[in-house]
């Protein structure tokens, strides 16, 4: 990257050298609180060298995701899914995640929901063959600090989780260089990265899947009881946001979501959808629920998996409305190498 065509002050353009920042990649890569701290610039600095880089974009753009969906370039098959890397799970789902749309996963705390948004961010890696998109993923963190060291394993871990898949196509991913984290305390911070900051990974064809863990977080946090119609009126310009992202640049939007327990009894107006004998609901309600083309539900249950020398809390995965899926629902557990399901002709718990 030639910094010096960067319309910002040469002070800026000494600190990215200063910082061994070599390409606008890398930029993209991190966080403004990250770009600051190996720059030591200032937040305004930081944000005009955002802007300057969006800019550069706009005047060499190269091959991109959209192009890609539009048959541009290759592209993919019809009915293409996003594998979970899984039999079991992708039979549930038939053959992974939609490309449009937003597919949430809902359930309580240490279920493993942010487990299978990691497994998402490697899956999307792989090329179409082995079910991924051949490209990288945004990670939105709200809450929790991002789980690098479970990622770390993950990725050492890839070849018992793809046994089928070549070891050396596996080695040349570099899988941990192409997930671009973002952590967002308020829900200013997070529209205006999803409005200015996706995009320009969507377009450049550096990230074809978002994950954000969780969507409920910031917006429980940040309004009271009394001011549900505002906190509706900044879910649906979000939602809107994401549903924009996921259809004009084919990518899935995948949102963990916490739950909330049942104080009354369950009605068709409270969005159950079946979950009659739930003690929890998915969080944020009808105006949410109305947003999402997917809903599963990820429940921990009682007792022990076992599978090849490895011992897992058996976790339900359950469909709980698709506009292609029937209900149904799969036994799988959370291992060294990343979630599998397991065959029902295999399960055993004690």
């Amino acid at each position: 990257m030639d910094w010096e065509k960067l319309d910002v002050n040469p002070r800026i353009v000494n600190a990215v050298k200063k910082a061994s920042l070599r390409s606008e990649k890398e930029i993209l890569s991190l966080s403004v609180p990250e770009v600051q701290r190996v720059t030591a610039l200032s937040l305004r600095d930081v944000k005009r060298l955002h802007a300057a880089v969006a800019a550069s974009y706009r005047r060499s753009p190269p091959v991109t995701a959209l192009q890609l969906s539009l048959g541009e370039c290759p592209s993919l098959e019809p009915g293409h899914r996003l594998s979970l890397a899984c039999p079991v799970l992708d039979d549930l789902l038939r053959g992974g995640l939609l490309l449009h749309g937003i597919t949430e996963l809902a359930g309580e705390s240490a279920a493993g929901k942010t487990q299978f948004g990691l497994q998402l961010c490697l899956s999307v890696q792989y090329p179409q063959e082995h079910g991924g998109l051949g490209s990288g993923a945004v990670y939105i963190c709200t809450e929790d600090s991002f789980p690098i060291k479970r990622l770390r394993q993950l990725i050492s871990q890839q070849t018992r989780l793809r046994p089928r898949v070549p070891q050396a196509l596996i080695r040349s991913l570099h899988l941990s260089d192409n997930i671009y984290i973002e952590h967002t305390a308020d829900l200013e911070a997070l529209q205006t990265f999803v409005l200015q900051r996706v995009p320009m990974l969507l377009e450049r064809g550096l990230a074809r899947l978002v994950v954000v863990d969780s969507v409920a977080a910031l917006f429980r946090t940040e309004f009271q009881a009394d001011e549900t119609i505002e906190r509706a009126r900044h879910l649906l310009a979000f939602s809107g946001t994401l549903h924009r992202l996921s259809h004009t640049y084919g990518v899935p939007v995948f949102c963990i979501n916490q739950v909330s327990d049942v104080v009354d009894d369950p009605n068709p107006g409270r969005c159950d959808y079946g979950l009659v004998d739930s003690k929890v609901l998915p969080a944020l309600g009808l105006a949410w629920a109305n947003q999402v083309m997917v809903r599963l539900m990820l429940r921990r249950q009682e007792g022990s998996l076992r599978s090849e020398g490895q011992t897992s809390a058996p976790r339900k995965l359950e469909v709980v409305f698709a506009p292609h899926l029937p209900r149904a629902s799969c036994l799988c557990g959370v291992w060294e190498e990343g979630v599998r399901g397991i065959p029902s002709e295999t399960q055993t718990l004690s």
